[in-house]
């Protein structure tokens, strides 16, 4: 437990030293509780379970039982240190060096979960307590994995309590070069999709006796890949699709596989469905084997679909606070990859806000305390404005 809760640099640090690597606790969990009971907070650790995967620690904490309500969410869960003798610091010291605060989950996200803690618990003091409404955080322990056991169960324990929000901040690292210079107000959808072109397998020598999968399946990648989505919306930027892994059953040279296999990543905007998107994929990939006399099997996995939290009371209130602080307007953009937003926007607006991304997932991931005390006040002035 950090001597001061309301001290960001101090939370940080004690988070940063739980070896939390996907999906494992590390004690980061039973550190927040250590903070948040104290502060009135009602706190309720749930492992959640799904056959084939692993089981995962999640923290939901409230305080207050009336509106509004307003929840934030982050996961203590960290992706590897690598290479840890790359690093210089210790990936787990939680060193300060120079003002710069060192190691892994400084940005992705025990800084921002340390920032919104130190914010409430500062405000909370200030005000004698919450006087109206809920404050809660939900904290999970997958969403650098496969993300099935934390949020989007919580989420479900959350609606059999008939809970509900009225507002949520994900602390994801936002920030590009400068903090408070961008908030996403939405995400594009993910979907991935494989390919599987059939031949007949013989050697190379005698073609004419075997069915060669290979350019038939180049025919369809490049049918894919180069045609266009659309352009973009208003609040996104154009719909992509790139090809991943080419791959065949075969590693002689002599031999023509018996069938070839390729994978794609799709981002699509708010044009699209993820139904329609599958529809597309597999209308182009029908008309270039129908050109070369293809047969093929197509398959889709994925579990982003597209949002946006459209313009108003939350998404002002979460800017107006970054200008009050930082003296500039942030932008309000829907790039990159997904988060765990995906899946409480069914529940309530949503939006995210956090520290710079620079360094997430690096070797060396860092975080300037002047950053970790800016964050600390920009939340500390968005509770207050929500709560006005």
């Amino acid at each position: 437990m950090p001597r001061d809760p309301a001290d960001p640099v101090e939370l940080a640090q004690a988070l940063i030293r739980c070896n939390s690597v996907t999906p494992a606790e590390g004690g980061a969990l039973t550190l927040l509780e250590s903070a948040l009971q104290p502060a009135g907070f009602g706190c309720h650790r749930l492992t959640m379970r799904e056959p084939g995967t692993p089981d995962v620690e999640n923290l939901y904490a409230r305080l207050g039982s009336s509106g509004p309500h307003l929840c934030f969410a982050g996961h203590t869960d960290v992706v590897n240190a690598g290479d840890e003798q790359a690093w210089s610091h210790p990936p787990f010291a939680g060193v300060v060096d120079n003002g710069i605060l060192y190691g892994r989950g400084a940005v992705d996200m025990k800084g921002a979960i340390a920032c919104f803690l130190a914010a409430a618990i500062g405000y909370l003091n200030d005000h004698g307590g919450l006087r109206r409404g809920s404050l809660s955080l939900l904290i999970t322990g997958d969403e650098e994995s496969v993300a099935i056991n934390g949020t989007r169960k919580l989420l479900a324990w959350l609606k059999q309590r008939e809970e509900q929000f009225d507002g949520c901040l994900v602390g994801e690292p936002t920030s590009a070069d400068r903090l408070g210079d961008e908030v996403k107000i939405g995400r594009r959808g993910y979907l991935n999709a494989a390919v599987v072109v059939q031949g007949r397998q013989g050697h190379s020598a005698y073609g004419e006796k075997a069915e060669n999968p290979i350019p038939k399946l180049a025919r369809i990648i490049d049918r894919l890949a180069t045609a266009r989505l659309d352009k973009g919306t208003p609040h996104f930027q154009p719909s992509s699709l790139e090809p991943t892994i080419i791959s065949v059953p075969n590693t002689a040279t002599n031999v023509i596989p018996g069938s070839a296999r390729a994978n794609f990543n799709i981002r699509y905007n708010d044009l699209h469905s993820r139904a329609g998107i599958e529809a597309w994929v597999r209308e182009h990939c029908q008309a270039a084997a129908t050109e070369v006399g293809g047969r093929f099997t197509l398959s889709f996995e994925g579990s982003g679909d597209v949002f946006l939290t459209t313009p108003g009371k939350l998404v002002d209130t979460m800017a107006t606070a970054v200008e009050a602080i930082t003296g500039r307007k942030p932008s309000l953009t829907t790039t990159g990859g997904t988060s765990d937003a995906r899946f409480i926007k069914e529940l309530c607006p949503v939006v995210e806000f956090g520290l710079r991304n620079a360094t997430a997932h690096h070797i060396d991931e860092h975080v300037p305390v002047t950053d970790l005390r800016t964050l600390t006040a920009i939340y500390r002035r968005f509770i207050q404005d929500f709560f006005a």
